[in-house]
């Protein structure tokens, strides 16, 4: 590496591609996650049925661990991400030309595993930058940041695109495969324009190489050294368990409540249409999130994970509560409704902070990428299992039923943020050291 590349790779400011890149790694999962369940509700699948195959689509975040490994062995981080990008795009343009045709729910949900596959590999490769490319203490310092863009990411696409399909509706006559086949080549367009900025901005760190020889004995002994290093780690047990159980009740929650709100009064709903489901939910909710990862990150900043560690987990769990009332009144008024959404996602984006610095925390040494992949792998996990059954809960007890059953399901968050260990020092003490 030249000397002026080194200087210019040095001197570039995190806020020239953080931002970008944690948007680019968003767009897709809320597309997979959230987009498509609002899609398929306005198709007229039931509720049990686009639960469990769109909780499908994580598992290709739940196995990404099975390649993280390659992502360090071959290439740079670097090149991941635009290679990825490039993929992405080609998804959601197959997916725009899918959606009219007659067996479009079988297609775009093969196109969604496509894309969920590109979307995990960049996920790793992202994650794995970040950790290169920024030190230590200024990864506490913009853990809110690539959380706020992470969070633009699902208010363009849960908020934005639901509103412009929402919009399409509208001014179509009702004309549903138009909308969301023209939203998805919206979509289309955005990533070979990241793939093509990240080319040119972002930096080039040094340690950012290819790991090892790459002789088929020495990635295989790689490859399985880093699984061992991982789960030869202290206290795995306890690791696992809240990586799994933090957002029990949250995995079950996510999936049920655009149904819930765009479904009719008379089926316990709260009729809500598909733009003022994506201003309610997509925009409100997805800012009063982002603002309570912000607010999380902050406080960490300057009081240490250990502090804040028994407010974040009542923050992300009590406020599921409103939908209990939600679900019980049924309240008209459009205000009322939105604010009560904002309250749940304001707790949620404050205490899921926790679980990010936790994931950091222990993936920290040798093999970060591939350690800290594993554990967004569990955490994908976590909201799969959960998510998959939801649907037939709620069809079981109705929608009162199964926000009280919410209200129960966040007891395993409890229990597992009592075991964890964390240092009092992790996440203030690096902080100031930056600040010095």
């Amino acid at each position: 590496m030249t000397e002026q590349t080194q200087t210019r790779v040095t001197s570039r400011s995190p806020w020239t591609w953080i931002p970008t890149l944690y948007f680019a790694e968003g767009l897709p999962y809320v597309v997979a996650m959230t987009v498509s369940v609002i899609m398929y509700k306005r198709f007229g699948l039931s509720n049990a049925d686009i639960a469990l195959y769109t909780s499908w689509l994580y598992l290709p975040w739940v196995i990404k661990p099975l390649w993280s490994p390659f992502v360090d062995i071959f290439s740079r981080k670097r090149t991941w991400i635009i290679v990825t990008q490039v993929l992405i795009g080609g998804a959601l343009a197959a997916a725009a030309l899918a959606i009219p045709l007659p067996p479009f729910f079988q297609i775009t949900l093969a196109i969604f595993w496509v894309m969920a596959f590109a979307s995990a590999t960049h996920d790793i490769a992202v994650d794995g930058f970040y950790m290169l490319a920024l030190p230590e203490h200024h990864q506490s310092a913009f853990v809110g940041v690539r959380n706020t863009f992470y969070r633009l990411a699902m208010i363009a696409g849960q908020g934005g695109i639901v509103v412009l399909a929402g919009s399409i509706e509208q001014w179509s006559g009702g004309n549903i495969t138009l909308a969301w086949s023209s939203v998805f080549a919206v979509l289309a367009l955005l990533f070979p324009l990241f793939a093509l900025y990240h080319k040119f901005f972002l930096p080039v760190p040094e340690s950012d190489l290819p790991s090892l020889d790459r002789s088929s004995g020495g990635i295989l002994r790689e490859f399985f050294r880093t699984f061992s290093l991982f789960f030869r780690k202290k206290d795995i047990v306890t690791i696992l368990a809240f990586l799994l159980f933090y957002r029990f009740a949250e995995a079950q929650l996510v999936k049920l409540v655009p149904p819930f709100l765009l479904d009719v009064r008379e089926k316990g709903g709260l009729g809500l249409s598909t733009s003022e489901v994506g201003i309610a939910y997509g925009t409100v909710g997805i800012i009063a999130l982002t603002l309570g990862g912000l607010v999380g990150g902050y406080v960490v900043s300057r009081g240490g994970l250990k502090r804040w560690l028994w407010i974040m987990v009542l923050a992300i769990h009590l406020p599921d509560a409103v939908f209990v009332y939600l679900s019980q009144v049924q309240p008209n008024h459009f205000l009322v409704i939105t604010s009560a959404v904002a309250i749940e996602q304001f707790g949620y984006g404050f205490g899921f902070t926790a679980y990010v610095l936790y994931m950091m925390m222990i993936s920290a040494g040798e093999h970060r990428t591939a350690h800290y992949a594993i554990c967004t792998g569990f955490m994908a996990l976590g909201m799969m299992l959960p998510g998959m059954f939801s649907g037939f809960i709620q069809e079981a007890l109705g929608y009162r039923g199964f926000f009280l059953w919410i209200l129960l399901s966040t007891i395993p968050g409890f229990v597992v943020a009592a075991l964890v260990r964390i240092g009092p020092e992790y996440g203030r003490k690096k902080m100031e050291e930056g600040q010095a």
